[in-house]
Order: C-alpha cells, then sequence, then structure tokens
C-alpha cells in the first residue's frame, strides 16, 4: 500500500493521491467489517502532506455581484429564471446541485417571511430565510411565469433552443454553469466566475460586513468552520492594498 501511494505520487497531485487513499481505506474498512480481512492494511499508510488555508474559487466583488444580476434582462421567462437563481446562490450560499434540486414548493412563507428550503448532499435539507433582495426576485420569477399554482415542478426548469418556453426539466448542472458563463460575459466581468463562485461571493461579502464565522458556517451548511473560512476572501483586498503601497 506504501508503495502504490508512493508510486501515485509521481503523476498526481496531493490531494488526488489523499483522496485515492481515502477511497481504498474506506474499501478495506467495510471488508473488515465483512469478515473478509483481518485488518485494513491502509489503515497506517499516511498520504502527502497538503494544507489548503484558502480556497481556490474565483470570487466576484459585490460591485461585480451587483452589476451581473443588474445587466440580466428580467422581461423574460428566462431572465427571471437566471436572477432568480443566480440570487438564491449568492444570498443563501447554496450550492448549484441543492438549488437546481429545489420545487416551487420549496419557496415558502414563515412567520411572514419567506424561506426557502435547499436539498443538500447526502440527501440533508437545509433552511433559510430569505435576504429582501432574493425574496423580490423569487416571487417576481414565480408571478411571471406562473409556476407558484405548480407546487411539484421544478423551480429552475430547462428552456431549450430559442423558444423562451420553460419545460418541466430541471436544469443540470453544466447548463447553469454555461448560463453563468454567458451571463458574465455579457456583463463585461472579466473573473472566471462557476456555479461556486456565487457561494463564495456571498460568504465573503457577509463576513466582510460584520458577519460571525460560526454563522456563516452554519448559513452554508458546512461540517466544520474550516471549510467554511476556505471561501473566506477578505485578504484578497488586503493583499492588494498592500501591493499597491509600491510606488515606482
Amino acid at each position: 500500500m506504501a508503495a502504490y501511494i508512493e508510486t501515485l505520487q509521481a503523476r498526481l497531485s496531493a490531494p488526488s493521491v489523499k483522496q485515492h487513499l481515502a477511497a481504498i481505506r474506506m474499501l478495506f474498512d467495510w471488508l473488515v467489517v465483512g469478515q473478509q480481512l483481518a485488518v485494513n492494511p491502509a489503515a497506517a499508510v499516511r498520504g502527502p502532506r497538503h494544507s489548503v488555508k484558502k480556497g481556490k474559487t474565483p470570487v466576484l466583488s459585490a460591485e461585480e455581484a451587483r452589476l451581473l444580476l443588474d445587466s440580466i434582462d428580467t422581461s423574460t421567462p428566462i431572465g427571471r429564471r437566471d436572477h432568480a437563481l443566480i440570487s438564491l446562490m449568492v444570498y443563501t450560499f447554496a450550492r448549484v446541485g441543492a438549488a437546481i434540486k429545489m420545487r416551487v414548493e420549496d419557496v415558502y412563507i414563515q412567520s411572514r417571511r419567506t424561506w426557502v428550503r435547499l436539498h443538500e448532499k447526502g440527501g440533508k435539507r437545509h433552511e433559510m430565510p430569505c435576504h429582501h433582495n432574493l425574496e423580490a426576485s423569487l416571487h417576481a420569477y414565480l408571478e411571471a411565469t406562473g409556476l407558484r399554482d405548480q407546487p411539484k415542478a421544478a423551480l429552475f426548469p430547462t428552456a431549450p433552443g430559442k423558444s423562451g418556453e420553460l419545460t418541466d426539466r430541471p436544469l443540470q448542472q453544466n447548463e447553469v454553469y454555461r448560463m453563468i458563463r454567458r451571463r458574465v460575459l455579457d456583463a463585461g466581468i472579466a473573473t472566471a466566475a462557476g456555479c461556486h463562485t456565487f457561494r463564495a461571493t456571498g460568504i465573503t461579502e457577509y463576513l466582510r460586513n460584520g458577519g460571525k464565522l460560526e454563522v456563516a458556517q452554519q448559513m452554508a451548511n458546512h461540517e466544520s468552520a474550516r471549510t467554511t473560512g476556505l471561501y473566506d476572501r477578505r485578504n484578497d483586498q488586503v493583499n492588494l492594498d498592500e501591493v499597491e503601497r509600491i510606488i515606482i
């Protein structure tokens, strides 16, 4: 096992090697529980050292995020859908996988406020109150498309071709990515934004405006505050300000 892991390090990155090792450990654990093996031969094997303190996800500034949302033409059902979907990911820190699983009934009223129910990884449900901007976007979208009367329908359906008509099929992650890339380019934003960008953008702006890391962890539905910290890009601006002190 140790020789195999050492061989992997010659052609794979450290995170990939650690992922391989974790998968092998789980396999052998299953064999030990099934009494096919006496011990787990991968248990004592150590993977390569790898420490990450900041994520690689591209982040938009608050001004860029606002510019992107304002650039979307909301006079069409597709524009309303895209505006609502991006707003959802920004204001609730939602993963794209959780957003595209939502149904219309997952937008609901509780205590006179609009809430959303996200279907996260592992079958977990995560409920969040809506920011007033998100609330306005969602209600305008549901009213404009008539989806409010279809509680079991996909909240963010596809619109194939150039018909402009929404279907019954929910968007897939690759379709959301293409939509985001198109919207970002149309807004004149050079940042290579993707689906995860809005989760990182929302967390960064929340913390920049005095939010607490442990609350951000709860809002993002992270198991560890360390994971939430990877999305905190406040230091990027500090570093940029310091670099500009080099006056030549």
